[in-house]
């Protein structure tokens, strides 16, 4: 037990200093258990006597079970513990009778013990008229509004109001507190409350005064070191952590701990955020360009037809890496250096009304590719009136041989001749891969059939590339929508042309 002088300053410094258990701990050189059990206490507890063990314990149950249901007298209750081994006298048991007697309440005609009482308001097992005559009350509207407070309020409004009734019982105050499991000092603070106020003081919510994060003092304190950059404070960071904003405060005298820092930056609504990443686009004809894809999609008529166009790769047809499901103690391993099986680039075109796939596989990126998916549409579109081709700003896609082929096709003999749909050109802003739809799908595609693959030739690869594209074609023929709310596979967000989509998922190649 510590002595009047050290509880002197553990109260000083937790009420007046406002240290942490913790930090009084550390000041005086003892426990933090020890701190917090004495700064609750308001005046210094002297010490207490140890409670002794008694002869009577081990045998209070079979007392109770004998005084409680037989109702026998203290004599006979020794006559049959003394057969049990008890060799104590008989004024202990006498003693312990009579306590047991004092605690009992007569009500209609049965005994009750005060824990009992208390228990059958709380179950709703007694009317306020019966209550009020039990507390010898001739107005019952007093107790009808404690009752309704027990029956229907919280449980602070109950246990004050069931420890109003069990004092006005003239219950001890050490049960009621062992009942409610509330502290000892709160009873007379409900009663003084409850004769100033009435039911009123039931539901009142009182503060013993403004806490730390609510005062101004110690908001503008706050605030004025974070107004700041770290570094005009001698701390070598470019942003302010927690220790570094109380050890300042402590050195200009404001004693505050950093979860009162946290609640004062909090309720100013203020949050450590990570800077995000976002894509953007450099073109300066940016918005020009969106709106004309715009426009064009919302006049789209049945007999138009809206492609979004790239290659995937070229990647090499390997050991791939990626998230798998592995059993216990397994580990997937994947080789740093590996002979590359081929090499392989995969171009498409998305049909954005209809979400069919047009592919074929490739060696490199050139004109000469975008030249011949344009004839493969041509021929796979014949009975449109017109194919509107969208892609990015890669060299390839704008170069002067693809621009004469789109012309040549486009001119009335070469039409009339093949019988084919005219061309038109809506490329993408620059920059703007993340616009590009048929990015969704080859990013679906990769997570599905790519990683975690180890085909055993570039063949092998084709023909589960060109599995995974016809199944969903097939899909989509079976369940026409323009982009509907159906995603294939485990595409990342739906094929649908929006501007707020990110469809290229840069965890993906």
């Amino acid at each position: 037990m510590i002595n009047y002088q050290t509880y002197c300053k553990i109260r000083l410094f937790h009420l007046e200093g406002g240290l942490s258990m913790n930090q009084i701990g550390r000041e005086l050189g003892i426990d933090p258990e020890t701190v917090a059990k004495y700064a609750k206490e308001s005046t210094y507890p002297c010490r207490r006597k140890t409670k002794r063990a008694s002869k009577l314990d081990p045998f209070k149950p079979a007392i109770l079970r004998d005084f409680e249901l037989a109702g026998c007298s203290v004599s006979t209750i020794y006559s049959h513990l003394r057969p049990l081994g008890y060799t104590g006298g008989y004024s202990i048991i006498k003693q312990f009778i009579n306590r047991l007697r004092g605690f009992r309440i007569l009500k209609d005609d049965k005994l009750l013990l005060p824990s009992e009482w208390m228990l059958r308001i709380l179950q709703g097992k007694t009317s306020a008229h019966a209550l009020a005559a039990d507390l010898g009350l001739s107005d019952h509207k007093q107790v009808e509004i404690l009752l309704g407070s027990i029956r229907n309020g919280s449980l602070r409004v109950r246990n004050r109001a069931l420890a109003i009734l069990a004092h006005m019982k003239k219950i001890p105050a050490c049960i009621i507190t062992r009942f409610l499991m509330i502290d000892k000092g709160v009873i007379p603070r409900y009663l003084r409350a409850y004769e100033l106020e009435g039911g009123e003081s039931l539901i009142a919510n009182r503060k013993s005064g403004e806490k730390k994060h609510e005062q101004q003092c110690y908001k503008d304190a706050v605030f004025t070191l974070l107004h700041s950059p770290p570094h005009d404070h001698g701390v070598n960071r470019t942003s302010w952590r927690m220790e570094d904003l109380k050890r300042l405060l402590r050195e200009q005298g404001i004693l505050i701990c950093k979860e009162t820092i946290r609640k004062i930056i909090k309720d100013a609504g203020f949050r450590f955020r990570t800077a995000k990443r976002v894509l953007t686009s450099t073109d300066p004809e940016y918005r020009q360009k969106l709106v004309e894809v715009t426009r064009i999609l919302s006049e789209l008529s049945d007999f138009q037809k809206f492609f979004s166009i790239d290659e995937y790769g070229p990647f090499s047809v390997k050991i791939q890496g990626g998230r798998a499901l592995t059993g216990p103690g397994e580990e997937r391993i994947v080789p740093q250096w590996q002979k590359s099986k081929g090499s392989l680039t995969l171009v498409g075109a998305l049909e954005l009304s209809t979400n069919q796939i047009t592919h074929f596989y490739s060696t490199r990126k050139s004109t000469a590719e975008m030249i011949q998916l344009m004839h493969l549409l041509l021929v796979q579109y014949n009975d449109q009136s017109l194919l509107y081709l969208s892609w990015d700003a890669a060299s390839w896609h704008a170069s002067k041989a693809f621009v004469n082929e789109v012309a040549l096709v486009n001119a009335d003999e070469y039409r009339s001749v093949h019988q084919t749909p005219a061309i038109a050109l809506v490329p993408l802003p620059s920059c703007a891969q993340f616009l590009n739809v048929i990015e969704s799908v080859f990013s679906g595609m990769a997570k599905a059939i790519i990683h975690n693959s180890d085909y055993g030739s570039v063949d092998d690869c084709k023909n589960a590339i060109g599995l995974y594209l016809a199944e969903r074609n097939q899909f989509f023929i079976g369940n026409p929508k323009r982009a509907g709310n159906k995603i294939w596979g485990k595409e990342r967000v739906p094929p649908v042309f929006n501007l707020g989509n990110n469809c290229k998922d840069p965890n993906y190649r």
